[in-house]
Formats: structure tokens, C-alpha cells, sequence
């Protein structure tokens, strides 16, 4: 019989393209397996999941405010809901297994699994473990996580490195540099910066570029990800600046082009990303989001800092110091070399796959 599984999770791209390439990684393993996604209503998931070829259901979980206001007892409300729905998926789809890969609603529906003794793993992205995860921990089958020294949040012995999983094109290896930065209209003859603030765009980022594009030379370009919500904001700046030797968009969809077209990588530091750039292995400096629960991916970037294999700059600082330290860094042949093979030292090729084989490994009740 055919096993059944649910994959709870999602509210940005760090958290549903690594699930679904757990997903691909189970049906590759066997071809039988039912799966259900369960995420948050009006975040990524709903329609990239669809997209890939699974089902899924949305809940109307939300992220907690942290100042007291009206949102904050409509999270209660929503929570409730969205618990009273995870209990009701789980009567229904009747999972022998369920992952949680992390976001809104991976709580809920792992709780929900919880309660009717389904058996759960949990996929631990960051270096710094998140509340509800450490909450669920006593009751997982198996904790799959991507850094060392996760011993200080969960038991010791449900514990797996298996890394975090990556896009497939990404795993598929570089594409031709010259025919990637034809694909962005850039120049061959120039040195390109990439630059990424999530899928969502970050505001510290972008202004730090935007305040700077008169500092960068003739013999250096951008490929420059400043996400829709800024967008319009930042085409009007980069007009007003003169400046030719840019290209813009919303969002990149061929990112594996895009890390073939770079020669050096500004990213946030969420774990996922974090993952795709040491499977990529181009010199990184990472600006952490001081936006995100237990600034985790404060964390994140430290660990690598630790092994030489990022320059990190905070956020507060971009502004500041982030194009200097880029354009620094492009003229330093042995430091990009360093970071580079450091980074290429920590990359997990076949994370999805680990990760699949722990879930289809647990015995069916």
C-alpha cells in the first residue's frame, strides 16, 4: 500500500523549494507515494507547489506580531483556526508520516500529527533552532538538520545532518558564463554583482545599492534582484543615477544563471539560500535579515564567517559599507579564492534525497 505523506510548511521561497525538492526526492524513490502539502494561505507555497504537480491546502495561519495590536488577536484567531484545520486534514488524508520543513504552518499541522500519533521529522534549516521546532522536538521521530552542533536544541539521538535541499537546476551544475550573461543583456568584458534580497526584496539592500551606484566604476556591473514590493522605487533611483551598467528585475527566475553570470554574491542569509551558494560556490558576502524570529539568520551567517567561508555586513551597516566592501572584495583575487573553496567545503549535494530516505525509513503504524 501506497505511503501517505504530509509536508507541512512554506511562507517564502527558503522554505517550499527545498520541500519540494524533498517531494521529487520521494516520488524518485518510489513512485507510489501520496503527498500532501499543507501551507499558509497567500504566501509562495500556494502557487508554487501547485506548479510542481502536488496538492495542496492552506491555512490561515500568519507570522506573530510581536507589538500588541488588533493583528495580534487576529494571529490567535487565525492559529486556532488553523489548528482546528490541521486536525481535520490529519482525520481525513490519514498520513502515515508527516515533515515539517519550517514556516507558518509547519506548527500546526506537525501539533495536529502530534496529538493523533502520527510520526513526524522535523527539517531544521538554521543554525539557531526556532521555538516551535525545539517545542515539537520530544515528540519527532527524526530532526534532519543542515549545521553542526544542533545538540544544544534537540536530543542527541534523533538528530541527522543531511543538510538543506536545493532547486534542482541549481544541483544540475553551472551553465555557460557567457551565454548566462547574454541571457541578463550584461557584458562579458565586465565583473558582475549579484545581488539578492529574497524572493520579497529587502529594503536595507536595495537602498544601500541605490545610494551607491554612483561608486561603481565603468568595469563592474550589477545583476540586481530588488524584489516587486520595490521595484517601481528603485527603477526611478537608478534613472535618476545615469547609470547604464545595471540590469534590474523583480525577481530572477533562471538563478542558475544568474550564479553563473557572478563573479561575487550580496545575498540575505536565510538557510536555504545559504545552501544553494555553497552547492554554487562564488564568493559571498551575506547581509542578515534582522527581521526573522531569534535572528536566525544572524546566526546562520556566523557560522559561516567561522569557517572562512562568507564576509558577513550587518544591516545596520549596509548602507554604509556594503557596495565598499563588494567593490573591495572584486579586486581581491586570493580572498574570492578562499571563500570560494571554504564555501564548496560545506555544500550537501544530496540533502533531498538524505532527507526522503529518513521519511520512507519510518515503519508504518
Amino acid at each position: 500500500m501506497a505511503k501517505k505523506i504530509i509536508i507541512g510548511g512554506g511562507g517564502t521561497g527558503g522554505h517550499i523549494f527545498p520541500a519540494i525538492a524533498v517531494a521529487n526526492a520521494l516520488k524518485l524513490a518510489d513512485k507510489e507515494v501520496d503527498i500532501l502539502f499543507v501551507g499558509a494561505l497567500n504566501r509562495i507555497e500556494m502557487e508554487k507547489v501547485p506548479e510542481a504537480g502536488y496538492r495542496i491546502i492552506g491555512l490561515p495561519v500568519e507570522g506573530f506580531q510581536r507589538k500588541l495590536s488588533l493583528k495580534s488577536f487576529s494571529f490567535f484567531l487565525k492559529l486556532w483556526k488553523s489548528m482546528r484545520m490541521s486536525a481535520k486534514i490529519i482525520k481525513d488524508f490519514k498520513p502515515d508520516v508527516a515533515l515539517g520543513v519550517g514556516g507558518y504552518a509547519s506548527g500546526p499541522i506537525l501539533r495536529a500529527a502530534s496529538r493523533k500519533n502520527v510520526p513526524f521529522v522535523i527539517q531544521e534549516q538554521n543554525s539557531y533552532a526556532g521555538v516551535t521546532n525545539r517545542l515539537l522536538a520530544k515528540s519527532a521521530s527524526k530532526i534532519c538538520v543542515a549545521y553542526d552542533n544542533m545538540e544544544r536544541f534537540f536530543p542527541a539521538e534523533k538528530i541527522i545532518l543531511t543538510g538543506n535541499p536545493v532547486r534542482q537546476d541549481i544541483l544540475n551544475g553551472a551553465k555557460d558564463k557567457k551565454e548566462s550573461l547574454k541571457n541578463f543583456k550584461l557584458d562579458p568584458g565586465k565583473q558582475t554583482i549579484l545581488i539578492l534580497g529574497g524572493s520579497l526584496g529587502a529594503r536595507s539592500i536595495n537602498n544601500a545599492v541605490a545610494g551607491s551606484l554612483l561608486l561603481l566604476p565603468d568595469d563592474v556591473q550589477l545583476l540586481w534582484q530588488c524584489g516587486k514590493l520595490y521595484y517601481e522605487e528603485m527603477q526611478s533611483r537608478l534613472q535618476e543615477s545615469g547609470k547604464k551598467n545595471i540590469m534590474l528585475l523583480q525577481f530572477i527566475r533562471e538563478m542558475d544563471m544568474a550564479f553563473s553570470a557572478a563573479d561575487i554574491i550580496v545575498s540575505r542569509a536565510g538557510a536555504g539560500t545559504i545552501s544553494e551558494l555553497a552547492i554554487v560556490g562564488k564568493p559571498v558576502i551575506l547581509v542578515p535579515s534582522p527581521n526573522v524570529a531569534e535572528d536566525h539568520q544572524t546566526q546562520n551567517a556566523l557560522s559561516l564567517v567561522k569557517k572562512g567561508a562568507s564576509i558577513l555586513v550587518k544591516d545596520i551597516d549596509a548602507d554604509k559599507t556594503l557596495i565598499e566592501t563588494a567593490l573591495k572584495l572584486l579586486k581581491n583575487r586570493d580572498e574570492k579564492e578562499k571563500l570560494s573553496q571554504s564555501l564548496q567545503k560545506l555544500a550537501i549535494r544530496d540533502s533531498a534525497d538524505r532527507i526522503a530516505k529518513e521519511i520512507l525509513s519510518i515503519e508504518v503504524k
